[in-house]
Formats: C-alpha cells, sequence, structure tokens
C-alpha cells in the first residue's frame, strides 16, 4: 500500500500547449504518473455529434509526442482521456492514429490499453423502459426518439476502466469520454491512497495551472497525495499556488461550494483545509467521500439538427438600437411570408443575437438603463438544408437591411457589415438530445479495456 504518490498534469487541455521545461521539473521531480484531459463538451454539442475534434492535430501532435517519449523514459504510465475532443469512436480512432505516428517517429514500444465510451443505443433504451433514466441539470424527459437520433453517443466512465487498464500493466492509457478526475485518481486508487483525496486532487489538476497564480490552462502541475493530505505545487517556478486559489478552483464548475459529484460518490469538500505548503504549494486535507444511494453514469448523446447560415453586422444609428425589437419582429414575419410554400416558419429557426444589447445574459441582464452606443448583430438562420439555411439568412440580412422602423428619416441601410460575402455557411448543427443520468449495477461493465503491444 502507497503511501505517497505523486503525479503530473501536463495543462488543461491537450493541445493547448505547455512549457517543456514544466515536463522536464516534473519528471525530474518524481511523478509516478503523467496525465492529461483530451476532452470537453464545453465546445458544445457539435463536436460529438460530427465526429470531429475541436483541438487542431497540429496542436495534439505537438503536445503528445514529447509527453510520451517522457512518460517512457522515466518508465511511468500516460493517461489520457475523452481523447479526441469528445471521447466516441471517431475521436478516439484519430486519436490513436496521432498516438501510433508519435510512438513510430520515436521508436517507442508499450503496452497500450484502450477504452472506449460508446453505449449502445438499445441498452439507453432497456434502461428508459426500466425507468432508469433522469435529467442532467435541465435537460428534461429522455424519449426514444432522442436516443435513436443521436450520431454518437458515449457515457462518461470513472476511475475504475482505468484502473483495471493500469492494473493490466498498461503502460499508456488512451480512454474515451471520461470524468476529467479518473484520469488523475485512477492510479492513487490503485497504489491503495484516500480516494477522496486521490478524486479532490485530481479535480484540481485537471485544469492545469489554472489553480495558481498567474492562472493558466497551459503549463502543468505537480500533485503529491499522502494518507491525509495532498500538496499542489506548478512545475513552473514562475507560478504559485495559494489557499484562496486552489480553494477556488475547486468549486470549478460546480453550483454546490460544498461538494462535487462523480460517479464513485458526492466528494465533501465542507471540512477541507487549505493552508500553505512551502514558497509555492498548498496543503488539502479533510476531504470525504460519501457513496451514491445507487451508481450512475452520465449519457451525452449529440444528434443532427439542421444546417446553418449567419451574418454578422453593425448597428450604430440610435433610433434603430431603440426599436430593434419591433424591427426583428418585422424581419421575421416578412421572412414568413416570403418563404410561404417554400418552408414553413415550424421547420426552421432565426434568430438575433444583439452583442452590446443583451445577447449575453439576455432577459436577466440588470444594466438596461442606458442604451449602448452600438450594438454588434448575429443573424443565424438553421433549416433542414444548407441552401434552406443560406436562403432564409438571405431574406432576414435584406429585409432588416432595409426594415422601416418609427422616426426612420434616410432610405440607406441599417446594417454596417464588416466582410464580403456578407453571409457564411456553418454547416452541419447538432444538439444535445441525450445529457442524461443512468442508473447501472455495476459503473464499469459498459467499458471494456483492451491491450495490445505498440
Amino acid at each position: 500500500m502507497a503511501h505517497e504518490l505523486r503525479f503530473l498534469s501536463l495543462c488543461g487541455m491537450l493541445g493547448y500547449g505547455y512549457p517543456f521545461a514544466s515536463l522536464e521539473r516534473g519528471m525530474a521531480a518524481g511523478a509516478a504518473c503523467l496525465g492529461a484531459d483530451a476532452g470537453s463538451t464545453d465546445p458544445g454539442p457539435y463536436y460529438l455529434g460530427s465526429g470531429n475534434a475541436f483541438v487542431s492535430p497540429t496542436q495534439v501532435r505537438r503536445d503528445l509526442a514529447p509527453a510520451l517519449c517522457a512518460a517512457r523514459e522515466h518508465g511511468v504510465p500516460l493517461v489520457i482521456g475523452s481523447a479526441g475532443g469528445s471521447g466516441a469512436e471517431p475521436h478516439l480512432d484519430a486519436f490513436l492514429e496521432l498516438l501510433g505516428e508519435a510512438a513510430f517517429k520515436n521508436d517507442l514500444h508499450f503496452r497500450l490499453a484502450v477504452i472506449p465510451a460508446d453505449i449502445d443505443p438499445q441498452a439507453v433504451l432497456a434502461a428508459l423502459d426500466d425507468g432508469r433514466i433522469a435529467p442532467c441539470g435541465a435537460s428534461g424527459d429522455l424519449t426514444p426518439d432522442r436516443v435513436t437520433a443521436c450520431s454518437q453517443l458515449v457515457a462518461q466512465m470513472g476511475t475504475g476502466p482505468l484502473i483495471a487498464a493500469l492494473d493490466g500493466g498498461a503502460d499508456v492509457v488512451i480512454a474515451g469520454r471520461c470524468c476529467d478526475t479518473a484520469i488523475f485518481a485512477a492510479l492513487p486508487i490503485l497504489r491503495g491512497l484516500d480516494p477522496a483525496l486521490a478524486l479532490h486532487a485530481a479535480k484540481i489538476a485537471e485544469c492545469g495551472t489554472l489553480c495558481a497564480r498567474p492562472a493558466g490552462a497551459n503549463d502543468a502541475l505537480l500533485v503529491t497525495l499522502r494518507d491525509d493530505h495532498f500538496v499542489v505545487e506548478p512545475a513552473n517556478p514562475e507560478r504559485r499556488c495559494t489557499p484562496e486559489s486552489v480553494a477556488m478552483h475547486s468549486l470549478y464548475e460546480q453550483p454546490d461550494p460544498h461538494c462535487f459529484h462523480e460517479p464513485e460518490g458526492t466528494v465533501d469538500l465542507s471540512a477541507c483545509i487549505f493552508e500553505p505548503c512551502g514558497e509555492r504549494g498548498v496543503r488539502v486535507a479533510g476531504t470525504r467521500l460519501v457513496p451514491p444511494p445507487s451508481p450512475s453514469l452520465k449519457l451525452e448523446g449529440a444528434a443532427p439538427r439542421g444546417y446553418r447560415s449567419i451574418t454578422v453586422a453593425g448597428v450604430r444609428d440610435p433610433m434603430i438600437i431603440a426599436h430593434l425589437d419591433a424591427i426583428e419582429r418585422s424581419v421575421c414575419a416578412a421572412v414568413a411570408d416570403a418563404l410561404a410554400g417554400t418552408i414553413a416558419p415550424a421547420d426552421y429557426s432565426l434568430r438575433f443575437l444583439r452583442y452590446g444589447l443583451d445577447a449575453v445574459m439576455g432577459t436577466l441582464e440588470r444594466n438596461r438603463q442606458t442604451p449602448p452606443h452600438e450594438v454588434g448583430l448575429v443573424i443565424e438562420a438553421v433549416a433542414p438544408t444548407q441552401d434552406l439555411a443560406a436562403t432564409v439568412l438571405s431574406l432576414a440580412r435584406s429585409t432588416a437591411l432595409h426594415q422601416h422602423f418609427p422616426g426612420r428619416k434616410t432610405t440607406a441601410g441599417n446594417l454596417a457589415f464588416p466582410f464580403s460575402p456578407s453571409d457564411f455557411r456553418g454547416g452541419a448543427v447538432y444538439e444535445f438530445a441525450v445529457y442524461h443520468l443512468m442508473a447501472v449495477d455495476d459503473l464499469d461493465a459498459l467499458f471494456p479495456v483492451t491491450f495490445q503491444e505498440l
């Protein structure tokens, strides 16, 4: 049973970059594992649904090869989670190609574990019939047609499958969609360290040095786990952690300041203590793990919704800004009339985003008393085909350009376009059709681990 284990979080996202000197310092400090998160749902459903990556292969190559070489040189595991961005089969396959390329170029030989995260829709439909599906946040009730509409459907694995891979002797673990914490907590838990501390440390480490000052996801964080506490410290001497910065990042993306939830249970932070350790580190103790009443996995599925076209314009006339609501209503009505017999209003969407005027907060915006002197307007059309989306947008753009409004004195255009051509075809649009929790008997059964000698 281990009483101390050190691991290195390479950066907040593989492909975001990191100083190679930080990698060298972390490995020289005795890191027993090197890990990196390679994906997220933050960029939205398009990447999951389309199977494309949101970080370019060039960026991933730059980050992956030095990390792979360092891990093999020091004889420690390299663990990558949510490979390829969204962690579905096409993302995993594309990432494995990059891994094979780096291994070949550097003449590396190792035992590789691959863990897919794709879920058979029939398994989800069966769980739906059994009443084992619940909304995650405001996702609403799940229906069978939403499940079958998904082009990609994954579940977030916890630490179990990664522990099985490491226990099976893997030198490199490449996992599909998984919890960020699992990447870093798997080896400490396998070595017998406290799962509560391991998960909490992993939660802080998942974003690299975003918990440090100056903050940044593009640098490496060194974590030392012991029986009753852990210490976090940037590998870069130009950064430092403070109790405040580490405590703040413990709450990263969490609605409750006292806990966060993982497949292994609720990580209770209510009794945590954060205190300085040396000149640049922070010691954390007091974390508890409360097992879940019933195990569950988070499902993520993206389905095609249509095709997008957009235009970007500027508005400066104060009278136009004052009457934007009326202008937009008139434009939508005019577009619907022009398209009558071609496409029904229910079969397309037309949206106006007014940057500088409620585009971010909408009706929740508090400071609405002083009108802005200019507004950036994004007009978006989504329709069943790219040509129809372009048609809807073209009608909306030309109508808005000349739309009458109260007090109008000029016949010139209402909008200033920064680009020519003004309209852009955005391609396929996807939406999260499945974003739910599925109760399971075994957290690990849906994630088979396969080994190969590379």
